[in-house]
């Protein structure tokens, strides 16, 4: 069970910031990370210097929103919207390589645990797998629906390794998600989680959610997916947060919890404690929020809220600091003795 004062993080220094940051990559054992923002650009920062100043990397980038941020030994690799994967020297903030990825909206990129492979994913509903250092296609993986049962155009939102790396997960709009094995990346399951889903078959024929999060435990045998519950009106997130814990081997649903009181919104990212005993979630809707679940008792145990809605957090490797980025701020949470 997790003490409870290993939990007690505070809002410790704000960065004001005139733009979205939705994706974000940490140093390891440092303050300073790599985020990628709704002005089209990626920054540099560190975040634990007396006064944190984000600067730009230079390059032709890319042309829309930078939705997501890998880090390797030698590069900084971003994905946009602009359906292009972006490969930048790590310490001179300088652009080496730019490439068309996807057909449609690029919605993720992910490292592999070995910093060998990169795992990008979009809205033409394939992930593909990359070398991360030449950049070479190396997989194309397919099998996700391109439409939702109402024939509207489906997203693939997520994406995520397992900690040993044997394994990868992908996750879609309507909450379904394919687990492979990383040697061949042929599928070994697959789960679907639809409470994470709401569509509207009246006021707009519109749908809404999806499953925006996914990670595994630190022992592999659990994935943990996150998204929000389902909607009353689809023209806002106006639901909580919505966890659901799978036994992934077993196929079987072990848990679905929700956020309590205000914490309504997406469930955007989700990390793990070193020690495996709790685990953390951040999100929002117009407003954001840290919500920490005791993974042995599969409970909620603190609700924070943040000052802005949260894309993405970093915990760090002593668990006592927590790095985030979302609308127009970036923050650093401290643990408080």
């Amino acid at each position: 069970m997790a003490d409870d004062k290993q939990t007690n993080f505070k809002a410790a220094k704000e960065i004001g910031q005139k733009c979205i940051s939705f994706s974000m990559a940490r140093v390891p054992e440092s303050g300073r990370y790599f985020f990628g923002t709704s002005d089209f650009s990626v920054y540099d920062v560190d975040h634990l210097a007396e006064k944190p100043e984000p600067k730009a990397f230079e390059g032709e980038g890319h042309q829309s929103y930078v939705m997501g941020v890998a880090l390797t030994e030698q590069h900084v690799v971003t994905g946009g919207w602009d359906r292009h994967l972006v490969w930048w020297d790590r310490e001179t903030g300088k652009q080496v390589r730019g490439q068309k990825a996807h057909a449609k909206w690029l919605r993720g990129v992910e490292v592999s645990p070995d910093g060998k492979r990169i795992i990008s994913v979009g809205d033409d509903m394939i992930a593909r797998v990359w070398n991360a250092v030449s950049g070479k296609l190396l997989h194309e993986l397919e099998g996700h629906a391109k439409r939702t049962p109402t024939h509207y155009p489906s997203m693939l939102f997520c994406a995520g390794f397992s900690p040993d790396g044997q394994l990868l997960a992908t996750g879609d709009k309507l909450g379904h998600v394919i687990i492979r094995e990383t040697k061949t990346f042929k599928p070994v399951k697959t789960l679907d989680a639809p409470g994470h889903y709401t569509w509207d078959p009246r006021a707009r024929r519109h749908s809404i959610g999806g499953l925006r999060s996914l990670r595994f435990s630190p022992d592999g045998k659990q994935l943990y997916t996150g998204g929000i519950e389902k909607i009353g009106n689809v023209d806002h997130l106006g639901a909580p947060g919505r966890l659901e814990i799978f036994d992934w081997e077993k196929g079987e649903s072990l848990k679905v919890i929700k956020n309590g009181g205000s914490y309504k919104g997406l469930v955007e990212h989700i990390e793990f404690a070193p020690d495996g005993k709790w685990a953390v979630l951040g999100g929002g809707d117009h407003g954001g929020w840290l919500v920490f679940v005791d993974t042995q008792e599969m409970k909620i145990t603190r609700e924070l809220k943040a000052p802005m809605h949260i894309h993405e957090f970093n915990l760090n490797e002593a668990a006592d600091k927590i790095y985030a980025v979302g609308h127009d701020k970036l923050v650093r949470f401290d643990l408080q003795a």
